[in-house]
């Protein structure tokens, strides 16, 4: 985890800043966001028949739960002192580059693209971030994703 003070996210701009834990996506996983989502697409969900019919024979994640992940291996990925608050603030660009079947690992490299300071206090971050699958050359997902942090 790499840690660094507000006024200090200038220096980081242009470099890798960590890389997150593995973490398993599980069949229950991508179950539970399919009931919160409503996608109940069978390629997801049923795995009795991507056993037949899907290429490696396992359900595979939702892209938009690959892309949901990132808050929370963002956690893991660094962590920002003297914050009072922070929100997202969007993605500029997403791209879902390779399906995640399940049972699979993923991680998060995060790469600060720019640190803009914004009104209040708040410096708004852009950050490239790129889901990993383990044992995969291709990732699952590359995202562009905006936050602002303010300080305290």
């Amino acid at each position: 985890m790499t840690v660094v003070d507000l006024a200090h996210l200038g220096g980081l701009v242009g470099r890798e800043v960590a890389t997150s834990d593995w973490l398993v996506i599980t069949q229950d996983r991508i179950n539970a966001f399919a009931d919160a989502t409503g996608d109940h697409q069978w390629i997801h969900v049923d795995v009795e028949r991507a056993k037949k019919d899907m290429p490696g024979g396992k359900t595979i994640a939702h892209g938009f739960l690959t892309l949901s992940l990132i808050p929370m291996l963002n956690h893991q990925i660094s962590h920002i002192n003297n914050v009072r608050n922070g929100i997202n603030y969007g993605c500029n660009k997403v791209r879902f580059t390779s399906p995640v079947p399940a049972g699979s690992r993923v991680r998060a490299r995060a790469k600060l693209v720019a640190a803009e300071p914004m009104k209040g206090g708040g410096v708004r971050l852009t950050n490239e971030v790129t889901i990993e699958i383990e044992g995969q050359d291709k990732p699952a997902c590359v995202a562009e994703t905006m936050s602002i942090v303010y300080g305290t």
